[in-house]
């Protein structure tokens, strides 16, 4: 018994530290932007089944049933194997890409039920027993966090989770059978204590297994407490002395343990209440969270849905516990306590109308509970990832060096781009509005994005007029969030050491502070109430747009936008050129976007609508940004390939309009700027530096194919700038760079107004007047931008 109680305690240390350790690994590959191999996976479950195996094993076959305790090793060996192979097979399905959930719980369906027919191949075929009413209700309790917390996400995708958990149920329920529970009967508290570890360390093993990456973790808080339920749930005899182990020689036709097998075979061991059980407790993690959305770098420092998703394991662990005890405490055993050895009779004392009633007013009450919460302080709904639609052609702006003027060629591009996504798009617009699919037409990149799931991709990837579907993921919704950044530095008495290092100061000395030049900016919000904000927002109802919440007014539930914007433009030292204007959009609320929401706010940069306008109609391009500031990038688990958003930086260029993009964090390893739009020729792409003038470590690095990026540096490492609610706050990052950049434009094109929509010759001023910068080892040569000299060379150039 020793050697079991070790094993079990191997086996739950060794699954933990596994999944949790790889998770974590794969979490560092992530934020440095490595790929993680599509194999890792796969091999981290069969390396966990692999350390289980061999000592349950060992237990399996090295320990005779001589007794009933032994028998007990025995079995739990058995099981223990049987569930070590599962891990390896269920992990293995995590070899499909995080992308494509739906996917993958289709495959768990499949192989959940073909492991369940495995299983039972070798059991006795037994009677399915009655209705599982207490493991219905204490499932449905393990589900009620999920339901209040969490948010289901598409249709199909809902569906397969649905299809998965059942197989995940009947699965646990085959394995955890009569047969099973007999060589732990003898006393219920035997039954429920030892039984219940048996089975818990069983459930573990299944739950290591279950989900795609990520979710695994919150299926091994909710399914192995589940065990002691379980075993309360496996209705059997409980005799004053331990039953003749199923292993141990004995008259098969014996009157106690004859009667053993048919009591525990007519309730069917308990099976139809503890594939409820499992069913419902598993359907949490599987339908309730999306997978991508547990990443750390969504979730870090943030209340998104890994923390809720944390929350409702929690709290799923500590009720399945307490069902546990509920029905150890509640249900009393299936016949007399001590029925006599020579008694022929086998039948258990007749079933109470009463304790029935009980339970299923147990359901109905824990049913109402639960969709109660989710009506009210849930995400009731479905809130399924969508399809992004690349039209095959896409706008000609071949031929517009000729118009002179910036303000007629920015609308001669705006009024291209509309037509060709009108006359392209008209057929599929016709289909998908036929076809009960619901879209967005955009044109800054000739697409739609589409509501629709795989079905819907596969038939667009057939069509002749489009080019590639894009997955535009939307992430689902959480019942709060946290609060902005808390400021953590005191006001400033005058200018930071960053605008000093890029001589803005020296700048506004001579008059120019950036005046009558509009930033625009595409981040989380702005709060526009901050002292260093003040009468900088350029106003009216067409200066503002925030396609995630529908504010009408700016707003910034984060701060990562108000302190990036503050340093462009900020007045009382923090920004760089605090004569300008802005004008904002909200791209990215949470830290998760999609290209649909990127270019729902590029193309309000470009052409700037009301409140609640189309802009493929209403856009306004004489009310758009001069320069843009972004302090983003479109990653690959936002949907986004290589080129995803190049038609719409090339348009931006061809318009006028001067693109600024941060590098990325990812360094200090070379060719790490790989996030659109930073690797793009037309986009002007920012390192950081620290106040020594050494590239930061975290700083991406180029060269990146067919340019040598970074074009420029700026100061990025522990700058000062504004938060929401009137503080400042000190942050580093690629993205505090950028605004310094898209600042100094500002600067140049006030001093020299002919150079407005002169992309080519503002780059190229910006890249001569720059000063050295040391410590970039990837041969980049990028210098830290300079207002002054560069405002200099401008105006020599008027």
């Amino acid at each position: 018994m020793l050697a079991a109680v070790l094993v079990a305690g191997w086996a739950l240390v060794a699954t933990a530290v596994l999944q949790a350790g790889a998770w974590l690994g794969g979490q560092v590959l992530i934020v440095e932007e490595r790929p993680v191999p599509w194999w890792a996976w796969p091999a981290v479950g069969w390396l966990n089944a692999l350390v289980v195996v061999v000592p349950a094993v060992l237990l399996a076959t090295l320990t005779r049933p001589a007794s009933p305790a032994r028998a007990a090793v025995r079995s739990a060996g058995r099981l223990w194997t049987a569930g070590a192979v599962l891990l390896g097979v269920l992990g293995s399905l995590r070899a499909v890409p995080l992308a494509h959930n739906t996917l993958y719980l289709l495959l768990l369906t499949l192989v959940g039920l073909a492991a369940r027919l495995a299983i039972a191949s070798y059991r006795p075929a037994l009677p399915r027993g009655r209705a599982g009413l207490p493991g219905l209700a204490a499932g449905l309790a393990c589900l009620v966090p999920w339901l209040w917390l969490g948010a289901l996400g598409g249709a199909l995708e809902t569906l397969f989770a649905l299809t998965a958990s059942a197989a995940l149920g009947l699965l646990a329920a085959t394995a955890l059978d009569a047969p099973f529970w007999l060589d732990f009967t003898g006393s219920r508290r035997r039954l429920v204590l030892l039984g219940g570890l048996v089975a818990g360390v069983f459930l573990a093993l299944v739950a290591a297994g279950t989900g795609a990456v990520g979710i695994q973790l919150g299926e091994l808080a909710v399914l192995p407490p589940l065990g002691f339920a379980a075993a309360a749930l496996a209705r059997g005899p409980f005799p004053g002395r331990a039953l003749p182990p199923s292993g141990v020689a004995a008259p098969a036709r014996g009157p106690l343990l004859g009667r053993a097998r048919r009591q525990l075979a007519g309730a069917g061991g308990g099976q139809p209440a503890i594939a409820a059980l499992v069913a419902l407790a598993a359907l949490g993690p599987l339908a309730f969270v999306e997978p991508v959305q547990t990443e750390l770098i969504i979730n870090y420092g943030a209340r998104d849905v890994g923390f809720w998703g944390l929350l409702a394991a929690g709290c799923a662990l500590a009720i399945g516990l307490l069902c546990g005890a509920g029905l150890f405490i509640a249900r009393r055993p299936n016949g007399r306590r001590r029925p006599r050895i020579g008694s022929a009779s086998g039948s258990s004392s007749p079933r109470r109308p009463g304790r029935r009633w009980v339970a299923a007013s147990a359901v109905v009450a824990v049913a109402a509970t639960g969709l109660v919460g989710y009506a009210t302080i849930g995400s009731p709904g479905l809130h399924g990832d969508r399809l992004f639609v690349v039209m095959r052609t896409q706008a000609d702006l071949s031929d517009l060096s000729g118009i002179a003027d910036p303000g007629a060629r920015r609308t001669e591009v705006y009024r291209r781009l509309v037509d060709t996504a009108n006359r392209t798009q008209a057929g599929l617009r016709h289909d998908l509005a036929r076809a009960h699919l619901p879209f967005t037409p955009y044109y800054l990149v000739n697409g739609i994005e589409v509501d629709g799931g795989p079905a819907a991709r596969a038939w667009l990837s057939t069509r002749s007029d489009v080019g590639r579907v894009l997955l535009s993921p939307h992430l689902r919704p959480v019942p709060g969030r946290g609060a902005p950044f808390a400021p953590d530095a005191p006001a400033p008495d005058g200018p930071q050491w960053n605008i000093t290092m890029v001589e803005a100061d020296r700048v506004w000395a001579t008059g120019d502070t950036g005046k009558g030049v509009v930033i625009g900016t595409s981040d989380t919000g702005v709060d526009s109430t901050v002292p260093a904000l003040a009468g900088s927002f350029r106003g009216g109802d067409d200066s503002w747009y925030d396609p995630w919440n529908g504010t009408r007014t700016p707003t910034d539930h984060n701060g990562h936008g108000t302190h990036t914007i503050a340093s462009a433009l900020g007045r009382g030292g923090v920004g760089v050129a605090p004569g300008a204007q802005w004008i904002g959009c909200v791209n990215l609320d949470r830290d998760l976007g999609n290209p649909a929401d990127y270019l729902a706010c590029l193309q309000f940069m470009l052409a700037p609508f009301r409140h609640g306008g189309d802009p493929l109609r209403d856009g306004n391009p004489a009310r758009g940004a001069n320069v843009l500031t972004n302090s983003w990038g479109c990653t690959g688990e936002e949907g986004c390939d290589r080129g995803a958003l190049l038609p719409a930086i090339d348009a931006l260029t061809a318009a006028g309009v001067f693109v600024v993009a941060s590098s990325g964090n990812t360094g200090p390893r070379c060719s790490s700027i790989t996030d659109p739009p930073a690797p793009y020729a037309d986009t002007f792409t920012v390192g950081a530096v620290d106040s020594t003038g050494t590239v930061a470590d975290f700083s991406s690095r180029g060269p990146v194919p067919g340019a040598a990026k970074p074009d420029i540096l700026a100061p990025g490492a522990k700058v000062v700038s504004a938060v929401p609610g009137g503080g400042y706050a000190e942050m580093s990052g690629t993205s505090m760079a950028s605004p310094h950049v898209a600042g100094v434009v500002a600067l140049v094109w006030a001093a020299n107004p002919r150079l407005v929509g002169d992309i080519a010759g503002t780059a190229r001023i910006l890249r001569q007047t720059a000063t050295g910068a040391s410590g970039d080892g990837c041969g980049d040569r990028a210098g830290i931008v300079d207002a002054y000299a560069a405002v200099g060379s401008a105006r020599g150039s008027a």
